[in-house]
């Protein structure tokens, strides 16, 4: 069965114009999901369905420690949708109480991927061999499409407990989020689903090296091989973004949802540390740093942050009603405006700030003194998936902070 976006719009519809007495219930308790990518792999993730007080269908989506809450669910008949929090990403289909056959839909990317799931499965992955693996424990010196044009390079960090496997690769522009799997004998299966990307990654491994394929969604892969080295580091974030000969300031005007046109030069931002920050609301690294943005500012008043946005969605009325979810949802309460919509393609946004080098990732984080000049371009994020890095970066975060309200 396949839904198509228009299908599913009727059906929503429906929904809100209809009463359908033959309302079904889903079971409560674990659910295995599984997309269906490319290569006839399936992309496997937990899900917790549950109820509040009100009889509300209350959901979690389980990746590794990471836990997503999924409050925004909407049944009729034997139709469910199952709204993610922030990202526009959704699950669509239909169901028994023990069964779910769908779609993962992105409308402003025109992707659908299929996905069944079924109540009553707790183990991510199957495993047929419980023992006599190999263990994947520690540092991993990665390059994605090596020996291509596209190559890149990053960090595996892994931990292994018996057959489970948890950890991230960190890469240049940020991490692959919390993922979850298994080592089989020789080989390792990890995936990661929070309604913005569906990653999967599987390797054959050796006590020394990893050959595999990274799969995001059904859209996209790319082989990978890694070595082990636990001295080995990535290039320096701080390095990767800079500006252009000739300038030592950023200037931008955009648009925020009253339609009111924010620049550097309004009142509110002169003589304060401020940073800038290059983001989009589908953006899972984004969406952490945001995080870590928002609690800042809560507890600290020495620096002001505007939020620079650079959408998919196909409207700016869409792309507005996005970053008013977010705001709504995190807590956002410094301004986000709208720089680009209709596409994220880094190479239109860097000519929207042409003082700078490149845009090469989402998010970018500028750090601006009080005098208006640039004093810092942090590349990419790496979040609480990363760990000791998650806290690394906190310390230097703060230590500038305090720095350029000092000077």
């Amino acid at each position: 069965m396949r839904f198509s976006i228009a299908v599913l719009s009727i059906l929503m519809l429906l929904v809100g114009c209809k009463e359908n007495k033959t309302t079904k219930n889903l079971a409560e308790g674990n659910w295995l999901v599984a997309l269906h990518v490319m290569d006839k792999q399936v992309l496997p993730f937990n899900l917790k369905v549950g109820r509040s007080v009100g009889g509300k269908y209350l959901m979690e989506i389980r990746n590794a420690e990471e836990v997503i809450q999924v409050d925004e669910v909407e049944i009729k008949g034997d139709s469910i949708f199952m709204y993610t929090p922030v990202f526009e990403g959704y699950l669509a289909g239909r169901f028994t109480e023990t069964t779910i056959e769908g779609e993962f839909i992105k409308e402003s990317l025109d992707r659908i991927v299929p996905f069944t799931a079924v109540h009553g499965v707790e183990d991510r992955f199957e495993v047929n061999n419980r023992e006599n693996n190999e263990n994947v424990t520690g540092i991993w010196e990665t390059y994605f499409s090596p020996d291509l044009e596209a190559e890149y390079v990053g960090k595996g960090i892994f931990l292994q407990e018996g057959n489970k496997v948890t950890g991230t690769f960190r890469t240049t522009t940020g991490d692959y989020r919390f993922l979850d799997g298994v080592m089989d004998g020789d080989s390792l299966k990890l995936s990661a689903f929070d309604g913005a990307h569906a990653f999967l990654f599987t390797a054959k491994v050796t006590d020394s090296s990893m050959n595999g394929m990274f799969y995001s969604g059904n859209h996209f892969k790319e082989p990978f091989t890694a070595t082990r080295n636990d001295d080995f580091e990535l290039p320096n974030p701080d390095s990767l973004t800079f500006l252009n000969e000739g300038y030592d300031k950023l200037a931008f005007t955009f648009p925020d949802s009253n339609g009111d046109q924010i620049s550097l030069s309004d009142e509110r931002f002169h003589n304060k540390v401020v940073i800038v920050q290059l983001m989009g609301t589908w953006c899972p690294n984004c969406l952490d740093e945001t995080k870590f943005l928002v609690d800042y500012v809560k507890e600290n008043d020495n620096v002001e942050v505007i939020g620079l946005a650079f959408e998919s969605a196909k409207t700016q009325e869409k792309a507005f009603k996005g970053i008013q979810r977010l705001k709504d949802r995190i807590g956002v309460e410094y301004p986000i405006l709208l720089a680009q919509f209709g596409t994220y393609d880094k190479l239109k946004a860097q000519e929207k700030l042409p003082m700078l080098n490149h845009v090469l990732s989402y998010p970018t984080t500028i750090f601006i003194d009080k005098k208006g000049d640039v004093r810092k371009i942090h590349t990419g994020f790496n979040g609480p998936a990363t760990g000791e890095k998650f806290e690394e970066f906190k310390k230097e975060f703060n230590a500038l902070i305090t720095q350029l309200n000092n000077e």
